[in-house]
């Protein structure tokens, strides 16, 4: 074995040029390769090992200032007690900023005195004015059984006479929800991400016992009747001049093979609230079973405008067919030399990094303007200071 490695060795050497400008030549293209696979590995290992996202989530964010303003709160009470200065102090620092809103239901209660009567003259005392303040006061939610009657009328002169009011349609036919409840279902599930079992166990905590299976059967006929719904809410996405396309994997049941298998969930949205369009915001999903360039083909046939995407190969396919503009995204252009400079010393990706944080900086001072605004957006100290920020 060693004597085969020997040999190995040897055979390469013999077979390396004489000249010194190939050799190094030869060394050159040999250390740029290795860079490039210790570039390769150091991605690796930070997709494997390091932060997914380039910057900290919101929520997490929130979930750590949340937990340490539990533990300053539970210390204040705590070494405060005793001392009522410092008790108003903190209250007055801590107070919710505005008024409630005014929509909100009040309810007063007065807290008076017993004895209106003078404590020095017994004479009696009269209102010069009173201190009101408000809580923010919650009543959990609560069940009620709507009890629908129908009374039957018959004649007394033909026997045969029955009448009676039709009764109502119901969104779960011979179920007992109201449309209310199923309302309530969908959106403690898909907007609060609750899962059923978790709303059975709610729910049970009030006496009302629903099986998981029977909200999921609620469920799929609200998704069924709602079909229309989605179809007209993409129809009218689809006539935008623009639109965001993304795709996401989703775990899919595969009841043949007994486990789950990985479809994919497509996005269309449209918000034009940054740049102060007058259209509502929207989006729309569609399921598709792989990744094939076929679905947002169909997915979007009609659509003639700009459509915002990410470097994804079915995108192109669609604009060679249909008439698509693509305009892709800074973010995923960003990536890659956001990926350069935290490998290393990368002076070229983080001068991008830098020119594309000025353009994000005159992003965030033209969002909510309208497409041609008159108005100069000046930033001392920025590259890009002079110019007027628009878009159309």
């Amino acid at each position: 074995m060693i004597h085969a490695q020997i040999g190995f060795v040897s055979a390469q050497i013999t077979s390396l040029p004489d000249d010194t400008v190939a050799l190094k030549a030869m060394l050159a293209a040999r250390e740029a390769e290795i860079d490039r696979l210790h570039q390769i590995i150091k991605e690796l290992q930070r997709h494997r090992f390091g932060r997914r996202a380039e910057s900290l989530p919101v929520d997490q964010l929130l979930l750590g200032l949340e937990e340490a303003e539990q533990i300053e709160a539970e210390a204040l009470t705590d070494a405060g007690t005793a001392d009522s200065a410092k008790r108003v102090e903190r209250a007055a620092r801590r107070t919710n900023r505005g008024a409630l809103p005014s929509h909100l239901p009040r309810i007063e209660r007065v807290i008076d005195l017993d004895d209106r009567t003078c404590p020095c003259c017994r004479s009696d005392l009269h209102v010069i004015g009173e201190d009101v303040s408000e809580r923010l006061d919650i009543v959990p939610a609560q069940f009620r059984v709507v009890v629908t009657r129908r009374p039957k009328y018959a004649c007394r002169a033909c026997e045969d006479v029955v009448v009676q009011a039709p009764a109502p349609a119901r969104l779960v036919e011979g179920g007992i929800p109201t449309e209310a409840s199923v309302a309530h279902v969908l959106v403690s599930k898909y907007a609060d991400h609750l899962p059923l079992y978790r709303q059975a166990q709610i729910y049970a905590r009030q006496g009302v016992t629903l099986d998981r299976s029977t909200l999921a059967d609620w469920v799929g006929k609200a998704a069924f009747l709602l079909r229309p719904v989605h179809e007209r809410l993409f129809e009218r996405l689809k006539r935008s001049d623009r639109l965001f396309a993304d795709e996401t994997t989703a775990p899919v049941l595969d009841p043949g093979r007994g486990q789950t298998k990985t479809g994919q969930l497509f996005a269309y949205a449209r918000d034009d609230r940054p740049w102060g369009g007058l259209d509502p915001p929207g989006v729309a999903y569609l399921y598709a079973p792989d990744r094939k360039a076929e679905h947002p083909i169909r997915h979007l046939a009609g659509f003639n405008g700009t459509l915002q995407v990410d470097g994804y190969a079915g995108y192109k396919v669609l604009a060679a067919r249909n008439a698509v503009s693509l305009a892709f995204c800074w973010a995923h252009v960003r990536r890659r030399f956001y990926e350069l400079a935290q490998a290393g010393p990368a002076p070229i990706a983080t001068e991008v990094l830098a020119r594309l944080a000025e353009l994000y900086q005159g992003e965030g001072e033209i969002r909510g303007r309208p497409p041609m605004s008159d108005e100069p957006c000046v930033r001392p100290g920025a590259g890009l200071s002079s110019r007027h920020w628009s878009r159309g």
